[in-house]
């Protein structure tokens, strides 16, 4: 067991080490006042598919959707604001 865990972690995974300072940077940016989170936060939004699909592809699709999930649960705001201005709702937006 020794050897086989020794070679699941001693791999350096890029995908995984970006993914782990996206979700710094994201966490970083919710702490920021709403009038300073748009152009990190619209950032990491178009960021976040090409990590998603990054780690489903080095890792297998469960642990993409786990990405995704990990995405949605951060940016669920957004995601609804983007949702109801596509319905064509005029959402208000916090100050």
């Amino acid at each position: 067991m020794g050897e086989r865990a020794a070679g699941a972690f001693g791999k350096v995974s890029y995908s995984l080490i970006i993914a782990a300072l996206w979700a710094l940077l994201a966490t970083f940016t919710a702490f920021l006042p709403m009038r300073r989170q748009y152009v990190p936060g619209v950032t990491l939004l178009i960021a976040a598919p090409v990590l998603i699909i990054w780690v489903g592809y080095d890792f297998g699709w469960f642990y993409g959707v786990l990405a995704f999930a990990g995405f949605a649960s951060m940016f669920r705001n957004p995601l609804r604001y983007i949702y109801a201005r596509l319905k064509g709702e005029n959402p208000e937006i916090p100050r």
